[in-house]
């Protein structure tokens, strides 16, 4: 049997990951509203710790799991360690003393306590001496009951707020005012203000390179010589194509041969990592690890139906899906100042064709949408079991990338 399970990462006020909410899924069949809830958790545990590997679905930070009244009485929270997880008790268990009993248990062997989807009730207040972070759902509660929440815990100073499902900067910036420290959402992923930030000369001539590998033939001699011109660029391909990753029994000691030994595929994954790191810079690490995420997830599935689309297309236009958040300004304006190709601009810009197909469904599967993502996945013709192998793979090599080129 497999084990699926997507992340969506949580951040602190800083926009620093702090941690990834794990959410299961059977299969894009089976979707998580129809599979119960004791079922739901007791299987993704089973799977982080002993299929795919919990440090690997989060890179070692904490993963935030949801707990059923019933599992945490079977105790499946302490098969891992009160430094690997957050225990989320999940909104449709009822406070009770049975309830009080298990969380005062936990609390006292270390573990970290939260409450999900918060409804306030005034019998919580019980549990608010063990309870470390609330979390409230941001689109389904008013400014009112969220002040109603802040005025309970104000004795209890150790709790914290996280907003779910903040979607905008505006969100974001409203939650942040209210006093939550943590923050879940696609707010990260979207342009906090207007503005422009021009691109210094090496960032340009990585632009030009993008351009010309986003041609069917690339052109080694031009390539050649735009790298022979830059010193930086010159010295990170021959350290990226050097490294371990490669696994070479011979040093490349010219541009011209580490081209050609990396070849097309390669020359193209390298200068859009680097492009992408470069522009992000000073922005969140997760931003840089999602868009590596985002890119490799979309060749893999692209490498499903090489007849449909090229994998480095699919790769490029996934790697700069995210740069309206890099850049702080609307994608329609992104794309116009870089020479990408039109059919990847098209997809960045208002999700048409078939890469837009492709950005949609790493979308989808990234935010564990997953009856949208099964439509996208039969109106692709991908198969939908090789699907959540490719995202648990395109996290792992991300986890890799980061190390090569941070």
């Amino acid at each position: 049997m497999n084990f699926y399970a997507a992340r969506q990462p949580i951040l602190d006020r800083d926009k620093s990951l702090v941690g990834y909410e794990l959410l299961f899924r059977d299969s894009l069949d089976n979707v998580f509203p129809q599979i119960n809830g004791d079922e739901a958790t007791s299987r993704l545990i089973e799977g982080s710790q002993f299929t795919f590997g919990l440090e690997e679905l989060t890179g070692n930070k904490p993963a935030y799991i949801n707990f059923t009244l019933e599992t945490l009485a079977k105790g499946y929270a302490t098969t891992m360690g009160n430094d690997e997880i957050v225990v989320e008790i999940l909104e449709t268990v009822q406070p009770g003393k049975r309830l009080l009993a298990l969380t005062k248990e936990l609390k006292e062997q270390g573990y970290t306590l939260a409450l999900d989807d918060y409804q306030h009730q005034n019998v919580w207040r019980h549990f608010y001496p063990y309870i470390d972070i609330i979390k409230i759902d941001y689109l389904q509660t008013s400014v009112e009951q969220i002040e109603e929440v802040i005025a309970a815990i104000k004795p209890f100073p150790h709790i914290k707020l996280l907003a779910e499902k903040v979607e905008t900067y505006e969100q974001y910036q409203q939650a942040m005012d209210l006093g939550f420290s943590l923050f879940q959402g696609f707010f990260f992923s979207k342009p906090e203000m207007v503005q422009s930030k021009a691109l210094p000369p090496s960032e340009l001539t990585l632009a030009e390179l993008l351009y010309e590998t986003s041609t069917t033939e690339l052109d080694l001699a031009k390539i050649t010589a735009v790298f022979e011109r830059d010193v930086n660029l010159s010295y990170k391909l021959l350290r990226y194509s050097n490294s371990a990753m490669f696994k070479r029994r011979t040093e490349i000691a010219t541009i011209k041969q580490a081209l050609v030994v990396l070849g097309a595929k390669e020359i193209k994954k390298f200068l859009s990592l680097l492009f992408a790191a470069q522009l992000s810079s000073d922005k969140p690490a997760e931003l840089m690890r999602l868009s590596l995420t985002r890119a490799r997830f979309a060749e893999a599935l692209a490498e499903q139906h090489p007849d449909q689309i090229d994998s480095g297309r699919a790769f490029l236009a996934a790697m700069m899906s995210l740069l309206d958040a890099i850049l702080d300004q609307n994608m329609s304006e992104v794309v116009e100042r870089l020479p990408l190709a039109q059919d990847i601009k098209e997809a960045l810009r208002d999700g048409k064709g078939e890469l837009g197909d492709y950005l949609a469904l790493v979308a989808q599967y990234e935010h564990a949408q997953w009856q949208e993502a099964n439509d996208t996945i039969e109106k692709m013709k991908l198969d939908g079991k090789r699907v959540p192998d490719a995202y648990h793979e395109a996290i792992l090599w991300a986890q890799e990338q980061m190390k090569a080129i941070m």
